[in-house]
């Protein structure tokens, strides 16, 4: 009788961004649940860009691996950081016009967390951090980028993988850490832990 192929623990993903879903696609990985934690992302007083990262990312695997204990959890969070002023998601088009005017013509600092979890409970997280430069933008830019909506629900106001593309004029790091999950680094976090595609 020849034994049944052993299934993988699933993979889960503690995210609503379709951006991540795409991400893991374009690297043949295809999480079996998709299931997002919400949970205040006010930064603690005094705590750094990366630091913030880093704990969300950790925060949302754990809460979610309580959820699914026999899968491999995989979270994330992007923090970006304009020296050691954050710029979380905006909340409405005026506070994405004012993030955007503060990086007009400046260079910023983008880090990417992600953070897993395999079934037995244990965990790690890497950190991507990456600086990105935006060229000078006219009123007539900021305003037509506010008025499309592509900054809704994202850090710093714009989606590096949208219009606000032809904003960068430099990049150093990991472009799809910018978009919002670095790949190289949550490919050797999962294969760190076991989990083999």
């Amino acid at each position: 009788m020849t034994p049944r192929p052993r299934r993988l623990p699933r993979l889960v993903l503690a995210s609503a961004s379709p951006r991540r879903l795409e991400l893991l696609a374009q690297i043949g990985l295809a999480p079996d649940l998709v299931d997002p934690v919400n949970l205040d992302e006010t930064p603690l007083p005094g705590e750094t860009a990366r630091r913030l990262a880093l704990r969300l990312a950790r925060a949302k695997a754990d809460a979610a691996a309580r959820r699914h204990p026999d899968a491999f959890v995989l979270a994330a969070d992007t923090v970006v950081a304009l020296g050691r002023r954050l710029l979380a998601k905006p909340d409405d088009e005026a506070d994405a016009a004012r993030m955007l005017g503060l990086l007009s013509g400046r260079a910023h600092r983008v880090l990417s967390a992600v953070a897993a979890v395999a079934p037995g409970g244990r965990s790690g997280a890497r950190l991507s951090e990456t600086r990105v430069a935006f060229k000078r933008l006219t009123r007539a830019e900021l305003d037509a980028y506010v008025a499309g909506g592509e900054w809704a629900g994202k850090a710093g106001a714009y989606a590096v993988q949208g219009h606000a593309g032809a904003f960068v004029t430099h990049l150093n790091g990991s472009y799809t850490g910018v978009v919002g999950l670095p790949l190289y680094e949550t490919r050797a976090l999962l294969a760190g832990l076991g989990y083999a595609a």
